[in-house]
C-alpha cells in the first residue's frame, strides 16, 4: 500500500501581508526612481539618435568625380565638367557633406573600402555633350551618374544618393539658366525646354554587396547578436557561478535552494568567471554562425577570418561584463547594460550614419564597442575583409577592450580583497 504524501509546508506565520508590503512608500522608492530613469535615458538615448539624420548630417563623404575631357566652350577657361564640379561643391549647404574630388578609380577604391556613401560622377564627354544639345544636334540630354554604397547601410546610401541628386539638379538649373541665356532668341521652343534643365541623372550601384545581405542591414544585424550573445552569456555565467559557490540563492518557479557556501576570494572567482567566459564564447559564436549562415544563408565571405573575429568580439563583450560585475556588484548587469547596449546602439553608425547623428553620439562612437565590432563584421562582409575598410580598427579596439577589461576587473577584484571585503553571505533569522 502507497504511503500517503507529506502534507505541504505551511505559510510562515505572522508574515506580511502583500497588501501592508505595498503600503510602504520606502519600498516603491528605490525600484521607481532606477526604473524611472532608465525608462527616461533610454528614450532620450535612443530616439534622440535617430529623428532628424537630415538635420544632423556632419561631412557626410561623397565622392565627387570629373572625368570630362572636352574643351571649353568659347570664351571660358575650364570646360563645363569642371565648372559643374566646382558649382557643386561651392553650393552644398554648411558642413553637411563632405565632397571628395577624386578620379574614378580613386572613386571606385573607396566605395570598395567603406570610406564614402556614394558618389557623383560627370563623365567623359560631357562638356561635348552639352554643346551639342545647345546646337540642337544633341541626340540626347548629357547625364550625370549617381553611384551607390549599400554596404555602408541602406540609410547612408539613400542620404548620399539625395545629396547627390539634389547638388546635380541645383547645378544644372544654373547651367540652363546659363545656356538660355547665350541661345537668346534664336532657339526654338523645344530647345528652350531643353536647355532650362539640360543634365539628367541616372543612379547605379558603386560597389555591390550579396543579395542576402539584408540591404546591408546584415553587418549591424550580426553585430548585435555577438554582443547580445557576450553581453548576456556573462550575465549567465555571473550568476550561475555565484549560484554555485554558493552566495546566491537558485530559485526555479516554487522549488528555492541555497547551496553550501564554498570559500574563495573575489579574485579567484573572476578568475573562473572569466575562464567559463571564454570557453562558452566558443560555443554561442559557433550557434550564431552556424543560425545566420548555415540555415539562413547570409552572404559571409572569409569564413575562417569571419569565425575568428566572431569569437573575440563577443569576447571582449563578456569579458567586460565580467569585470564591471566584479566591480559593481549587485547594479553591475544594469551598468554593463548602459556601456554595451544602451549608449552602443544609437551610436554604433550601423543603422544611422554617424555623420548623420548629433554631436553627442559622434563621440560617443569613437570608444563605444559596437561602433568598432561593426565596422570589422561590415569590411569581412562587405568590403572584401580590407584592414582600411575598419577591419584594422576592430582589431585594435578588441585588444584595448580586452586589457581594459582584464586590468579593470582584476584590479578591482584584488582590491576588494586586500580591504578584507569579502562578499557576505545573507541568513536568514
Amino acid at each position: 500500500m502507497a504511503s500517503a504524501s507529506p502534507p505541504p509546508a505551511p505559510a510562515p506565520a505572522g508574515g506580511a501581508s502583500a497588501g501592508s508590503l505595498l503600503r510602504r512608500r520606502k519600498l516603491w522608492v528605490f525600484p521607481a526612481v532606477l526604473s524611472g530613469l532608465v525608462a527616461l535615458l533610454l528614450s532620450l538615448l535612443y530616439m534622440g539618435g535617430i529623428l532628424t539624420p537630415g538635420g544632423s548630417l556632419h561631412r557626410l563623404p561623397v565622392a565627387l568625380v570629373d572625368a570630362d575631357d572636352g574643351r571649353p566652350l568659347p570664351g571660358e577657361r575650364q570646360n563645363l565638367g569642371a565648372q559643374f564640379s566646382s558649382a557643386i561643391v561651392s553650393s552644398s549647404p554648411g558642413d553637411d557633406v563632405r565632397w571628395r574630388r577624386l578620379t574614378r578609380a580613386e572613386a571606385q577604391d573607396q566605395l570598395a573600402a567603406g570610406k564614402v556613401y556614394g558618389a557623383l560622377v560627370v563623365p567623359p564627354g560631357f562638356t561635348d555633350s552639352v554643346r551639342a544639345l545647345a546646337g540642337g544636334t544633341a541626340e540626347k540630354r548629357p547625364t550625370l551618374t549617381v553611384l551607390t554604397n549599400p554596404g555602408m547601410g541602406s540609410l547612408g546610401s539613400a542620404l548620399a544618393d539625395q545629396i547627390s541628386e539634389r547638388a546635380a539638379a541645383e547645378a544644372s538649373q544654373e547651367l540652363g539658366r546659363r545656356l538660355t541665356e547665350s541661345a537668346g532668341g534664336d532657339a526654338t521652343p523645344t530647345q528652350r525646354l531643353l536647355l532650362r534643365d539640360p543634365v539628367a541623372v541616372t543612379t547605379e550601384v558603386g560597389h555591390s554587396i550579396g543579395s542576402r545581405s539584408g540591404l546591408g542591414l546584415s553587418a549591424f544585424y550580426y553585430t548585435l547578436l555577438l554582443v547580445l550573445a557576450g553581453f548576456l552569456a556573462g550575465n549567465i555565467i555571473h550568476n550561475g557561478v555565484d549560484t554555485g559557490l554558493g552566495y546566491a540563492d537558485s530559485e526555479l518557479g516554487p522549488w528555492h535552494s541555497r547551496r553550501p557556501t564554498v570559500p574563495v576570494s573575489r579574485t579567484s572567482t573572476l578568475v573562473v568567471k572569466m575562464g567559463m567566459t571564454a570557453g562558452l564564447t566558443v560555443l554561442t559564436t559557433a550557434l550564431i554562425m552556424v543560425a545566420t549562415i548555415g540555415i539562413l544563408g547570409m552572404d559571409a565571405p572569409h569564413l575562417p577570418l569571419l569565425a575568428v573575429f566572431s569569437y573575440c568580439a563577443s569576447l571582449a563583450v563578456g569579458l567586460g561584463v565580467q569585470a564591471i560585475n566584479a566591480a559593481f556588484g549587485g547594479i553591475g548587469q544594469l551598468v554593463a547594460m548602459f556601456v554595451f547596449i544602451a549608449l552602443a546602439l544609437p551610436s554604433s553608425g550601423a543603422t544611422v550614419p554617424l555623420e548623420a547623428v548629433p554631436e553627442f553620439y559622434r563621440v560617443l562612437g569613437i570608444f563605444e564597442p559596437m561602433r568598432q565590432l561593426a565596422a570589422g563584421v561590415r569590411s569581412i562582409l562587405y568590403f572584401d575583409a580590407r584592414a582600411d575598410a575598419g577591419l584594422a580598427r576592430a582589431w585594435f579596439m578588441i585588444a584595448i577592450g580586452v586589457a581594459a577589461a582584464l586590468a579593470f576587473g582584476f584590479a578591482m577584484a584584488r582590491y576588494y580583497d586586500r580591504k578584507g571585503l569579502h562578499r557576505m553571505v545573507p541568513r536568514p533569522e
